[in-house]
């Protein structure tokens, strides 16, 4: 039975840090956060609305300055104080970051963000139990390996996210008339924006694809529904 202690630690550790982490987003979204009033970005949301039937799409800003957009477990768009003060000035346009909340309304729809959360907290609890295993043969590393190994893992199902998200982004703008041309030059803008700020990377850049990768992948798109038959 004590063999087993480890992994039923760090399945309890996981349930803790699920709900833990669950409330903490709620509490920090609802305390730092208001509904967005934007009549340019308002008439964009509203097509995205009627090409999904649904009655409208609520966008909050989050009152951040790191450029971001987030669809919280519960299924509510945010976008980043920062975002926005870009589109403002005029850095990003509305089309660009309706791009965005069409995103983040691809990983509400497809399940990303509420499993997004369950994964951080069973990497967490991976994490430990590896740590607790490695560290008892491999004193003094194994705790660097199981860090490492998590790490990867977590890497490699948000890049996945991340390409399902721009191809549910890419058919609603598509849909809804808008277009992918948007998506495509903020990717662009985004990176640009790296390399002009001294190479640190803007938030929303984090975890994600390459972003030649994530236009080829879109042109790719674009070229299937161009072969699809009018009817």
């Amino acid at each position: 039975m004590l063999r087993f202690t480890p992994i039923l630690l760090a399945i309890l550790y996981a349930i803790v840090m699920y709900r833990f982490s669950s409330w903490r987003t709620a509490r920090a979204l609802d305390e730092r956060s208001t509904e967005l009033a934007d009549p340019t970005l308002g008439a964009l949301t509203k097509r995205m609305a009627n090409a999904l039937d649904l009655p409208r799409i609520r966008v909050n800003i989050y009152e951040i300055e790191p450029v971001n957009g987030l669809a919280a477990p519960d299924g509510r768009i945010f976008i980043t104080r920062g975002f926005y003060d870009r589109y403002r000035a005029g850095e990003v346009t509305a089309e660009e970051l309706a791009s965005v909340i069409a995103h983040e309304l691809g990983h509400v729809a497809l399940g990303h963000s509420r499993r997004r959360m369950i994964d951080f907290s069973g990497q967490n609890a991976i994490r430990t139990a590896l740590a607790m295993v490695l560290s008892r043969f491999l004193p003094g590393i194994g705790t660097v390996i199981a860090n490492a190994l998590t790490t990867l893992l977590a890497a490699r199902l948000s890049r996945g996210d991340e390409y399902e998200a721009d191809a549910y982004a890419a058919a609603l703008l598509h849909k809804a008339g808008i277009g992918v041309a948007a998506q495509k030059s903020l990717f662009r803008k985004l990176e640009a924006l790296t390399q002009g700020r001294g190479g640190a990377v803007p938030a929303w850049l984090l975890s994600h694809p390459k972003t030649g990768e994530r236009i080829a992948a879109l042109e790719t798109l674009e070229a299937r529904w161009r072969t699809v038959p009018k009817t």
